[in-house]
């Protein structure tokens, strides 16, 4: 893990940073190459070129910005879509992980 986003992701409750850590393997695991890992804007993001996966944390859930979201969203139902397209995932919810690989491959692509 990046170091400023290892003292940036210190700052949250174990189980925020627990999500953290399994989606950020869900999107190594995504992609056959590795993803450049650092903070924009003082916030979690992963890069293949102009591509980009942002993971914003908060106190009980975290928000997924994603390119391919919104293509996936009927897949995702039961879970909340923000009108910007980020999928807010919370605490308490299972983590849909098959159909974020799908969106992150998809996002990342080369």
């Amino acid at each position: 893990m990046d170091v400023q986003v290892k003292e940036y992701m210190d700052k949250y409750p174990e189980e925020i940073v627990a999500m953290y850590a399994r989606l950020r393997d869900l999107i190594f695991e995504s992609v056959t190459y590795e993803p450049e890992e650092k903070l924009w804007a003082k916030l979690p993001s992963f890069y293949v070129g102009d591509n980009f996966i942002r993971l914003i944390p908060f106190k009980d859930h975290m928000n997924i910005e994603a390119q391919a979201i919104t293509k996936h969203a009927n897949e995702l139902a039961g879970y909340k879509i923000t009108p910007k397209g980020m999928l807010q995932l919370y605490l308490k919810q299972e983590v849909p992980a098959e159909v974020l690989k799908k969106i992150f491959a998809e996002t990342l692509k080369k």
